[in-house]
């Protein structure tokens, strides 16, 4: 049994380091430069909690002694304690970025996970079913591409607003934001999923499992949607990019996360308000690590959308 794993294992190893996707990925500088940091940011910032030098979001371990010190390297009065400076309550930068890039990454990848549950879901129905079916899905995506993503997302932030307390909007705001982005990012995976199944819909394997009579959701999740995962893995990586930059935009503007849970985007705003005292450092950090992980993700996406595309093979 283990010697039949070690060669099953052996055997899968050998075909992904014998795939066109893995050569692609090797022959390219970039791509492997970028997925290596989109695994160092990952890492760092889930690990947070053994990595961090600090817990900033404990008030019994903060220090307003502490408040404003420089980054070490750019000014005599920094302390190692605090390796990228301090904050006006005294918080570590540092130690701030690694906690909001992990609720950043939280948030963004459960919101993508949204889209990609409601868009081919939506996507499968419209081009298996067809019809009025078909007519009414695609004319509520149609509507919803003439609005951008972020003015979707804070009209969705602003009627839960209007139903709900503020003390009861800030105990759920993360399921808010998830569900905010995710339902402004469904729509392109909708469209791809419907287009893809309208063509392997009339294929002979399908027409045969019609045959024997498997039911339509069987026929759907079973046989087609495992020929149109390509395309949405292309679109799943583009899209946590975007809702990365649309969960920094909703809290720097106010209407995302609390200032009790800061994701980057709490981060660059906060610091955005001292910025004209001089302490630069409050926010140039946070930015530079959340333009660092969207530079990363979409250059993976890039590659990925190159690489699974059989006509540039």
């Amino acid at each position: 049994m283990a010697a039949a794993s070690r060669s099953g294992l052996s055997g899968w190893l050998y075909r992904v380091s014998d795939s066109d996707i893995w050569w692609s990925f090797k022959s390219s500088p970039m791509t492997v430069a970028a997925a290596v940091a989109t695994f160092l940011i990952i890492a760092v910032a889930f690990l947070s909690p053994v990595l961090a030098p600090h817990t900033p979001f404990d008030p019994a371990t903060l220090s307003l002694s502490d408040g404003l010190k420089p980054p070490v390297l750019v000014s005599p009065d920094g302390d190692w304690a605090f390796p990228l400076g301090t904050d006006d309550q005294g918080r570590d930068v540092l130690s701030s970025i690694m906690y909001g890039t992990r609720l950043s990454l939280i948030v963004s990848l459960a919101a993508v996970a949204v889209a990609m549950v409601l868009g081919i879901s939506l996507g499968l129905i419209s081009g298996y079913f067809g019809g009025a079916i078909d007519a009414v899905i695609m004319r509520v995506a149609d509507v919803q591409l003439t609005f951008p993503a972020i003015l979707v997302a804070l009209l969705i932030d602003g009627v839960v607003r209007g139903l709900i307390s503020v003390k009861r909007h800030d105990e759920i705001a993360i399921f808010v934001v998830v569900g905010a982005i995710g339902l402004s990012f469904w729509v392109s995976y909708a469209r791809t999923v419907r287009g893809s199944v309208m063509v392997e819909k009339n294929k002979e394997y399908v027409q045969a499992a019609r045959v024997i009579g498997l039911p339509p959701l069987l026929i759907m999740v079973r046989h087609v949607l495992p020929n149109v995962t390509g395309p949405v893995l292309v679109i799943a990586t583009l899209n946590l990019g975007l809702a990365i930059i649309t969960e920094a935009t909703l809290s720097f503007l106010g209407v995302g996360l609390p200032s009790t849970e800061p994701s980057l985007g709490t981060l660059i705003r906060l610091g955005n308000e001292v910025l004209q005292s001089g302490d630069w450092w409050i926010t140039v950090f946070p930015g530079v690590t959340l333009a660092a992980l969207v530079l990363a993700v979409n250059l993976l996406g890039d590659w990925l959308r190159d690489a699974l595309n059989p006509k540039l093979r």
